[in-house]
């Protein structure tokens, strides 16, 4: 960790430990200079560092003070509790009528799934696909066949084990994003018919791909910070011929949820028990906003059992659709489906992926990242909390760029999201996060967009239009 991550971990903690209370004044640069031995621009780092956290704030002409904590009128939602019993989907249409509305740039895009182009390196990628396009060799149209271009697998390995799982570039199948990396994962281990389970709420884009599939599903109830409930599911395990859990353990897509690592633990546990493989959707990893990486469930799966999907799309080349399957004793099955479905992945795009990790400077890219979104979910939880009425409640995530919000039970948000759209609004409701429609008063929002005056505006709005159904 550098110095001013060092001193700014060390602010933090006094502020959670209450030694620092809002309104205090911190150190001056000068005094925390000489009482922590370190450089003016070290402290000025970890005070830019802890304001873009939300904890602290400047004042012209007076220093830092500690900031008020943000979010201590929302409460934290309960665990939900889903309708039991499996479900036969049927829910692609309902699904895409409430995402068109997100395509449109004159849209206030809280709603949307995607956070902004505009905070990735796309100028530098595209001379990194130029020189791979120019340079291309003929030969890699075949040897770049699945499971994909050798160095890219070779990088996404060294990344792997500096997480502390030593997976085999042999495991690694790349595919063109994470959403064929999901599909590819479920015809692995499943056929029409079969049951698998699954979050609630859980991301829409998992139950689309099950109702392709033909297959069902049961929704396991969820906490939006601690992840799936596991006693919940080893009792479906038990009474259900589940034969795959689909679950996103970082930062899930709505929740927000990050599952922590002995918990995390004890589902690969569970999972091997019953021998049923886990099939992790984990595109948000590298979003996190602490000061180390989340455990990555490879570096805990000794049997093989888990597959693991990520992709670039989030946090590195919206667009590119290049992802990846770590598939563990599935990696066979995955290769042979991949080839004959799809057949490859671009070659040139995975070539300049791969020498961007190399020569590109990817790890100050993701800090930079990080750093944004961080900023952009203060912003946005202070504009909750400004706006929105009493009884609303939310988890603060720890990474990713999506809050959960319980709004109080009397309101529709399919009603509310009609509504923000006559306004130039996009939310996501939260029955499209659920098979059975439920979540009827809770909606996701994305933060994955710098605030401006116009996102102010929007929230303004949405929290007079949510009023209105009080």
């Amino acid at each position: 960790m550098s110095r001013y991550q060092d001193l700014a971990e060390q602010t933090e903690k006094l502020i959670a430990d209450g030694v620092l209370r809002a309104g205090d004044r911190l150190p001056s640069v000068r005094q925390a200079c000489r009482t922590h031995k370190v450089s003016p621009i070290t402290v000025t780092q970890a005070y830019y560092l802890l304001e873009g956290r939300g904890l602290i704030e400047a004042r012209p002409k007076s220093g830092y003070f500690v900031r008020a904590r943000l979010g201590r009128n929302l409460p934290e939602p309960d665990m939900t509790r889903p309708l039991g019993g499996s479900t036969q989907l049927e829910v692609s249409d309902f699904i895409f009528q409430i995402l068109d509305s997100v395509r449109d740039p004159a849209i206030v895009p809280l709603g949307s799934s995607f956070p902004s182009p505009y905070l990735y390196p796309l100028d530098r990628l595209g001379r990194f696909l130029a020189n791979a396009a120019r340079r291309l060799d003929p030969l890699a149209t075949v040897t770049d066949l699945p499971p994909g271009n050798e160095e890219l697998r070779r990088q996404l390995a060294l990344r792997y084990l500096a997480h502390g799982a030593p997976v085999s570039p042999q495991e690694i199948v790349i595919t063109s994003g994470a959403m064929e990396g999901l599909n590819l994962c479920l015809q692995a281990v499943t056929r029409p018919g079969d049951l698998i389970a699954i979050e609630s709420p859980t991301f829409y884009a998992g139950l689309q791909a099950s109702e392709r599939l033909g297959l069902k599903v049961i929704e396991i109830p969820t906490h939006p910070r601690e992840g799936v409930s596991l006693p919940a599911l080893e009792d479906a395990l038990r009474h259900h011929p589940v034969k795959a859990c689909l679950v996103m353990l970082n930062f899930a897509n709505p929740t927000g949820s990050l599952v922590p690592d002995e918990r995390r633990k004890d589902l690969v546990e569970l999972l091997r028990r019953f021998e049923v493989p886990l099939i992790e959707d984990d595109v948000y990893a590298e979003l996190y906003f602490g000061r180390q990486a989340p455990l990555c469930t490879k570096a805990v799966d000794a049997d093989g059992l888990v597959m693991h999907v990520s992709s670039f799309s989030k946090c590195l080349a919206p667009g590119y659709r290049v992802g990846w399957v770590a598939a563990g004793r599935y990696a066979g099955r995955i290769q042979r489906l991949k080839l004959a479905t799809s057949l490859a992945t671009t070659v040139p795009v995975q070539i300049a992926l791969a020498d961007y990790l190399k020569h590109g400077g990817y790890e100050n890219h993701l800090r930079q990242l990080r750093r944004k979104l961080a900023e952009q979910e203060v912003a946005l939880t202070a504009a909750i909390e400004r706006h929105f009425p009493p009884g609303t409640r939310l988890a603060r995530p720890q990474g990713g760029y999506f809050v959960w919000l319980e709004l109080p039970r009397q309101v529709d948000t399919l009603l509310l999201h009609q509504q923000a759209l006559a306004h130039g609004i996009s939310i996501a409701p939260g029955p499209i996060f659920s098979a059975k429609r439920e979540f009827g008063h809770w909606l996701r929002l994305n933060f994955g967009h710098p605030d401006s005056e116009r996102q102010q505006a929007a929230m303004a709005t949405l929290g007079r239009l949510i009023a209105q159904q009080l």
